[in-house]
Formats: structure tokens, C-alpha cells, sequence
């Protein structure tokens, strides 16, 4: 099945393990994962004829690259290979999923599509995931391995990466959340990955930090320090030196207990001090490590939001001595016209580079967009030519669409421009051959995304990195912590590859609420997906379907409709007014309506709300509108309700409907029945009554007079011709 690829012996060899066993492969960028990838798509397909292969991949560009090489690689038909994205519609997705062998898709719509089981994870018999390191936490990669463990026939999973993460415990919950059962490590030390390396050499280019940014620094740090003994006075602080981490770990600890209840003057003061201390820490990692103009930037940010937000921590800070001695020498520098030393030296590199081979492709790398701008800029004025290369979220008014995405780094691969200046968007497995150097700003403080960062270049032939550290700044300490971290990593693949057992986790019993020989069906509105009430009803074996409800969160019969509330959104949704709204829509919507109220956050502490409004809207709900409140812990407590309350509902000795309204007008009731048929939305069953005029005129049409209304396709016409016709039959 393979065309125009000689496998290597490391990838033969690791081939040999995924074939038999559920494995993460960790192989320095440009050694060819997805090589394996394709090996093992083809073996499966062989062993498997009519199995299906997924992969999946954080990003469309990333996707589109995987498409192009299993279509060149993989010796069948290119239709059968169909990429699955955002863009795609769901109803055109279902239809490629029968068709295709191999699908290629970004992991979120795929867990959409499960989800309204539009594809079938049972037909699968390889599962990949590309850059493996992101199956932590809620990533959507998580759920869909325990789905694909559950429902597959005959299951292997492949999971690839450069850098799955530096400590034990991070790359135990990879291997945990995707079933793996061999880890296959290789690092550009070992003999038989040796040959194929790169040479890639790095620079650690030292910048001076200037001494007109050393003043500026030293107000930042007074009102900084100033902030944390004011925290340690208030007793919950106990070191006017704390890390911007420690900070964070202790901002979560205080806010915490304040949503339980516990709170004083000394906490809630000590909360928004040390606001103000991570405030000034950001202005300091801006100062040391990206540009005045930068830090300048933020400071108008933090100007602007305290003429017109509430938050007491920016509006201590503008009137901090120090903070605002820092601001004003900023602003001196920046009419002065006074840049970061890394600018000028990134220049000069990049500039080198460029005139000794005008064909060179150069990529620089920065944390933040308002560096990569200025970058961008002075790269402009030295007549070089390059664009800016960032992620989809606006910021500023600006963002990339995934199109505008590969259209730049097709142009790049084409010569079209030498530097490509990029976020982090750019870090992960983009494949661009022959990058001559990458350029870091700043180093960053994490193993997996230096790998990455680095990996860009030496793919084909040798690169060079080149990394800007400014002395005597965090610079510095981020340069050794990815170090550290790196080394820390490759240590515990060796030791998880000679010796790796998967903790086997416990599966819950469902058959205590649901048996398996009865489907109880739970609708949620399309907004909810991401929510993990959702996944929670799924693995409790309900069959949940998500669609457009205008009212109502869940609904789990026709009599029945469900609003859900985290805490802080009840408390919320109580102070903009969409609640009483919520509520009165929900009673009109359903014979029985219920608030249920999520969360274990004490719910008269998590915004300024006097008491009794809370009370007042609680007695309204249940008094006024006889909508009883019921409370739950969190996602698990909630689905567990959910589907009490709706086997409940489908007991086999009541009648039952999904329909999201209760009909009260006559219009309402027409409506009702004919967005009832298959395929028939509330819209298009406005049209089919507007064209036709009534029930009885719809129904005696013939399927030629319904496929002429625009929206109704001949298959739509037979179906709705098939159940008005049809006998019905009782089933003895």
C-alpha cells in the first residue's frame, strides 16, 4: 500500500511495537512520526479492510499537511482520504464518514460528531494523535480516547510527539488519558536515529540590559515589594519575594476560600494586593524580556481600565508613587525612541542571514503579538522581507482565519518572503523544509515548547538557532529552566521506556440508573457541547443529542425542560437580569420546568450581591413561577440527576417527546406537528405551511410538488411521503 517512502530501521522497529500494543512515540521533530503514522495506517487497513483510520490533529494547517502526505503515501484512492474541520458541515461530515477510509480531522468537531453519534467510533481500527502532549486535563483528545476504548472492535492507538512533557507525572497522564501500553523513545543520541540527524547549532546571544531600563525596574520592584508586605502584614503572605508561580498558587488558594464563605477585611484586601503584585510582574516581564514600547502599551491598558472598570486592584496601582514613576520614565524612553537592545541585534541577525543568500528562510519566534509587530516594523525599514504569522483570537481587532494561515505559510514555503515572525501558533508541527534559522526573542520556560520552537529548523539539511537572553533578567532563569525541564524529560522516557505499565482505570457501572437493552435519550442545547455534563450523561450510557433550544439547557422529555446554572453564572445571570427572563421562558416552554444550580462555591460570596437578592430571586423562582431549584455538586452529581430524571420520564409506561416547546396557539400547534417530521426544522416547517397553506394540503402533495420548495431534497420528500402514506403496524 505504501508509494515513493523507504521506511528507516528505527521506524520499522517502532512499527513493530504499535503494531501489537497501544504506543506513544517521542521522536525529535523532522525524524518522520507521521511516517509511522502511515506504516501503520497501511498494516491496519490490510489486517482491517473495512476498518476506518482517524487521525487527529490540534489545527486545520496541521491537518491539511497530514492530508497531503497520507494522499501522496498511502496507496488508495485520494477520495477515500477526507479531512474533517470546523469548516465542514456536520450533515456533510456524516456522509464522508461511510465513504472514507482514512479521515484526518482536528479533535473538537470530532467529539461533536460523537457526541450526536453521527460517526461511529467502533469502525475504527487506528487511532492517531498527533502532538500527543495536549491529552491532559479537558482537552478534547481525552474524552475521545475513553470513548474509542469503549466503543472499538478491534482498537490500536498511536500517539505521537516530540516532547510529551518534562516531569513523571505530566507524562503519566498522557500515557493514562490515552490508553498507552509501550512508550517508544528515541533522542538524536541513539545509534540507529544518529545518521538522520541535522546538525543544528545553537546560539545563546547575550543582550546588555540598558541602564535606562534598570531604573525603571527598580520602581517596579519597590511597589511590587511594597504590595507583598503589605500581603504579609494582612497574615496570608509570608515572603515579600515570592515567584510570579507562587503567586498564583496563592491567589487560587485565597480565592477559593472565598467562595466558600471564609472571608474578612485582611483576605479580601490580601486578594486584591497580591492582583496588584502580578500586575506589576507582568509590566516587569514586558520591561526585561520584549520592549518599551510594549511595556508602554500595557500601561495605557491599565490607565484605560481604571477609569472605567471597578476593579480596586488597577485602581491602586494608578495610584501607586512607584508604579506611576515607572510609567512616566517609560514614556520618556519611548518618545526618546529608545528600543529594546534585542531589537536592533535581531535585526542585524536576520540582516546577515539575508545578504549572504537572498533566498533564505528565517523564522523568529516571540510570546507576545505587540513584539512580533515590532519586529515585523523594523524588519520593513531594513527592506526585508516578511509577515506576521498569528493564532485565530483577536486581539486588537487582529487574528488569522485558518485560510489566511496556510495561504502565509504557503507563500513561506514558496520563497514568497524570508522571515516569517510568529506566536505560538507556529510552534507546533508545521512541516517547512529548509528553514535556514530560527530566531527565539526570549527563551521560554517550558520543555515541550523549546523542543518545538527548535524543531522548526534542520529538518532536511543543518540550521541554526539563535536564542536573545538579556543578562541579569528573567531571560536568564527561563534559559535554565527549559534546560533543566529538557533534561528532566529525556530522563523519565528512559525510565518509563524500560519499564511502563498503564494504570488501568476503574470503569464505572452504569446498569445501577440504565439498563443496556433500554435507550434513554437526553437533548442538549448545541451550546452545552463543550459542557462536560454532556460527556458525563454519554458515559453514563445515556444517547444525548445536541441541537438549537430556545429555551432550556437539557431536556429530558416533552413535558420536561431543565436550566442549568454554575454558581457564579446564577449570581450573575441574577445582576444583568437574564434570569427571571430564563425562567419565565422556560415555564411557558414546559409542563414541568426545573433550575438546577451547579457548583460547591458558597453562592452569597462569589460576587458583591447583597444576601436577600439572592433569597428574593430563589423564593421568586420556586413561589412565583412554582419552578422547583434543585442543587448539585458538579458535572458528575448533575448528569447523574439528568438521567435519573429522564429514565424517569421514558419509562416504557408513558408517552414521551423531545420537542423543545409545548404548542399553545393554534399557529404554535401546526408548527409543532410538522417540524416533528425527520430532517424538519422549526424554519423550514414555517415555509412547507406558508407554501402549502395547511396540514392537509402538505400532506397530500405529491414528492415532486415538495421538492420544488427550495430546502427540501428528494430524499427529505420520500421520507415525509413514506410516514403519511405508510400503514402503520403494530409490532406483536
Amino acid at each position: 500500500m505504501i508509494t515513493g517512502f523507504s521506511p528507516r530501521l528505527y521506524q520499522q522497529t517502532i512499527l513493530g511495537t504499535a503494531a501489537s500494543f497501544n504506543t506513544l512515540v517521542v521522536l525529535p521533530t523532522g525524524l518522520g512520526k507521521t511516517a509511522v503514522a502511515f506504516l501503520l495506517a497501511a498494516q491496519r487497513l490490510h489486517q482491517y479492510p473495512k476498518g476506518k483510520i482517524l487521525m487527529l490533529a490540534p489545527t486545520k494547517p496541521l491537518c491539511e499537511q497530514h492530508i497531503d502526505t497520507f494522499r501522496k503515501h498511502l496507496g488508495i484512492p485520494g477520495e477515500s482520504i477526507q479531512l474533517f474541520t470546523g469548516s465542514v458541515k456536520p450533515e456533510k461530515r456524516a456522509e464522508l464518514w461511510k465513504k472514507a477510509q482514512v479521515i484526518i480531522s482536528t479533535p473538537q468537531g470530532l467529539e461533536n460528531d460523537t457526541i450526536n453519534r453521527r460517526i461511529n467510533l467502533g469502525e475504527v481500527s487506528l487511532l492517531v494523535f498527533d502532538e500527543a502532549h495536549r491529552a491532559t486535563g479537558e482537552y478534547a483528545y481525552v474524552w475521545l480516547a475513553e470513548q474509542y476504548e469503549k466503543q472499538s472492535r478491534y482498537g490500536r492507538i498511536l500517539a505521537l510527539t516530540a516532547s510529551p512533557g518534562s516531569d513523571m507525572e505530566s507524562i503519566k497522564e498522557v500515557c493514562n488519558n490515552l490508553h498507552v501500553e509501550r512508550v517508544e523513545v528515541r533522542t538524536e543520541n541513539d545509534p540507529d536515529v544518529k545518521p538522520y540527524m541535522q546538525k543544528v547549532n545553537i546560539k545563546w546571544e547575550k543582550i546588555p540590559f540598558p541602564e535606562e531600563f534598570k531604573k525603571i525596574r527598580q520602581f517596579l520592584k519597590t511597589s511590587r515589594k511594597a504590595k507583598l508586605l503589605e500581603a504579609i502584614k494582612l497574615g496570608h503572605c509570608n515572603d515579600s519575594e515570592m515567584r510570579k508561580t507562587q503567586l498564583l498558587m496563592l491567589q487560587g488558594q485565597l480565592q477559593k476560600q472565598l467562595s466558600q464563605g471564609i472571608r474578612d477585611f485582611e483576605m479580601m484586601r490580601c486578594v486584591s494586593v497580591i492582583a496588584e503584585a502580578l500586575k506589576i510582574d507582568h509590566a516587569l516581564e514586558l520591561l526585561e524580556t520584549q520592549g518599551i514600547k510594549q511595556l508602554q502599551t500595557y500601561f495605557n491598558k491599565l490607565q484605560q481600565q481604571s477609569r472605567t472598570s471597578k476593579v480596586k486592584a488597577v485602581k491602586n496601582l494608578m495610584l501607586d508613587a512607584n508604579f506611576k514613576s515607572a510609567m512616566y520614565l517609560t514614556d520618556d524612553l519611548v518618545e526618546k525612541e529608545i528600543l529594546h537592545p534585542k531589537l536592533p541585534k535581531l535585526q542585524s541577525l536576520v540582516r546577515e542571514v539575508v545578504d549572504n543568500d537572498s533566498t533564505a528562510k528565517i523564522i523568529v519566534f516571540t510570546q507576545y503579538r505587540d513584539s512580533g509587530d515590532a519586529i515585523s516594523k523594523l524588519l520593513d525599514k531594513s527592506n526585508v522581507s516578511n509577515h506576521i504569522f498569528v493564532g485565530q483570537a483577536k486581539k486588537n481587532g487582529v487574528g488569522f482565519s485558518q485560510k489566511k494561515q496556510k495561504e502565509v505559510l504557503d507563500q513561506f514555503r514558496n520563497g514568497e518572503f524570508n522571515v516569517l515572525v510568529a506566536t505560538s501558533v507556529a510552534e507546533e508541527g508545521l512541516d517547512i523544509p529548509k528553514v535556514d534559522k530560527v530566531l527565539f526573542f526570549e527563551p521560554v520556560p517550558s520543555a515541550i515548547r523549546s523542543i518545538q520552537r527548535r524543531g522548526r529548523t534542520g529538518r532536511l539539511e543543518k540550521g541554526e538557532v539563535t536564542i536573545l537572553v538579556t543578562e541579569g533578567t528573567r531571560d536568564v532563569g527561563y534559559r535554565w529552566s527549559a534546560h533543566h525541564k529538557e533534561k528532566r524529560m529525556y530522563r523519565n522516557l528512559e525510565k518509563l521506556r524500560n519499564g511502563f505499565a498503564l494504570e488501568k482505570k476503574e470503569q464505572p457501572t452504569l446498569n445501577k440508573f440504565i439498563s443496556q437493552d433500554k435507550v434513554v435519550a437526553v437533548l442538549a442545547d448545541h451550546r452545552e457541547k463543550d459542557n462536560k455534563v454532556v460527556k458525563e450523561l454519554i458515559d453514563l450510557g445515556i444517547s444525548v443529542k445536541t441541537g438549537q433550544l430556545e429555551s432550556a439547557d437539557y431536556i429530558v422529555s416533552g413535558k420536561v425542560g431543565i436550566e442549568l446554572k454554575k454558581v457564579p453564572d446564577f449570581v450573575a445571570s441574577i445582576i444583568d437580569g437574564r434570569l427571571l427572563s430564563q425562567v419565565r421562558l422556560l415555564k411557558k416552554n414546559f409542563e414541568k420546568a426545573v433550575v438546577i444550580i451547579e457548583g460547591d462555591e458558597d453562592i452569597y460570596s462569589v460576587r458583591k450581591v447583597h444576601a436577600n437578592a439572592i433569597r428574593g430571586m430563589l423564593s421568586s423562582i420556586v413561589l412565583d413561577f412554582s419552578v422547583p431549584v434543585l442543587y448539585t455538586k458538579n458535572s458528575k452529581d448533575t448528569a447523574g440527576l439528568l438521567a435519573v430524571m429522564a429514565k424517569r420520564e421514558q419509562d416504557k409506561s408513558r408517552d414521551y417527546s423531545l420537542h423543545a416547546n409545548k404548542p399553545q396557539t393554534l399557529k404554535e400547534q401546526q408548527e409543532f406537528i410538522v417540524s416533528s417530521f425527520p430532517t424538519i426544522g422549526l424554519g423550514t416547517a414555517k415555509k412547507l405551511l406558508e407554501s402549502f397553506g395547511s396540514i392537509k394540503a402538505l400532506i397530500n402533495a405529491s414528492a415532486d410538488e415538495l421538492i420544488a420548495l427550495e430546502g427540501i431534497g428528494s430524499k427529505t420528500a420520500e421520507r415525509i411521503k413514506e410516514i403519511v402514506e405508510k400503514k402503520y403496524k403494530i409490532k406483536k
